[in-house]
C-alpha cells in the first residue's frame, strides 16, 4: 500500500504591472470623474421639499388619521356589526353596542388604539355603511402612549371637523370601488 503525497498547489506570485493603471491612478483621474459628477449636480435645480411649508400631493386613497362619520341628519352611521372590529388583523379597535328602544343597534363604545393600528385599511373596507374612514390626515402625533387612544366621541369629533374632506375625497377614489 502507498502512501498518496500531497500536493501543493503553486500559486504564481507573479503580478502584472499595467502602465496604464499606475499613470491613473497617479494623476487622480477617479477623483476628478467624481469630481465633475458632483459639480453637475451641483448647479441643477433643488428637488427637496421643505416639508412645513411645502406638501406633496397626497392620494385620495392615503389611509391616515381614522374618523366616525354621521348621516346628513346628524345622527351616527355605526350600526355596531362589528366586522370592522373582526377583520382588524392588529386587534386595535373594541366596539360595545347596545339595543335602541326603536329596535336598532348602536354602538356604546367604539375605541381605536393607534398605537396598535396598522393602518391597512380592512376596517374601511368591510364597513357596510361607510362609517369608518381613514382620513388624509398625517399630522397628528401622541406623546404618551394614552394620547393615540382614541375614543369614539373623539372619531367622531374628526369626522365631523372633516366632513367635506372626507366626502370629496371618496368622491374621488367613487369610480375606483
Amino acid at each position: 500500500m502507498s502512501i498518496p503525497t500531497s500536493t501543493a498547489v503553486e500559486t504564481s506570485t507573479e503580478t502584472s504591472f499595467s502602465l496604464k493603471d499606475f499613470l491613473s491612478s497617479f494623476m487622480l483621474s477617479e477623483l476628478f470623474k467624481g469630481m465633475v459628477l458632483t459639480g453637475k449636480y451641483a448647479f441643477r435645480g433643488k428637488i427637496t421639499l421643505e416639508y412645513p411649508e411645502e406638501k406633496t400631493p397626497l392620494s385620495p386613497r392615503f389611509r391616515g388619521l381614522h374618523a366616525l362619520r354621521r348621516y346628513e341628519n346628524g345622527e351616527e352611521r355605526c350600526i355596531a356589526c362589528k366586522l370592522c372590529e373582526a377583520v382588524c388583523p392588529a386587534m386595535a379597535i373594541t366596539i360595545e353596542s347596545e339595543m335602541r328602544a326603536d329596535g336598532s343597534r348602536r354602538t356604546t363604545r367604539y375605541d381605536i388604539d393607534l398605537n396598535k393600528c396598522i393602518f391597512c385599511g380592512f376596517c374601511e373596507e368591510s364597513c357596510p355603511v361607510d362609517s369608518i374612514v381613514e382620513t388624509s390626515i398625517l399630522e397628528y402625533h401622541g406623546e404618551a402612549p394614552g394620547d393615540l387612544y382614541f375614543t369614539k366621541e373623539m372619531l367622531l369629533a374628526v369626522g365631523d371637523r372633516y366632513e367635506p374632506q372626507i366626502a370629496a375625497a371618496r368622491a374621488a377614489d367613487a369610480k375606483y370601488r
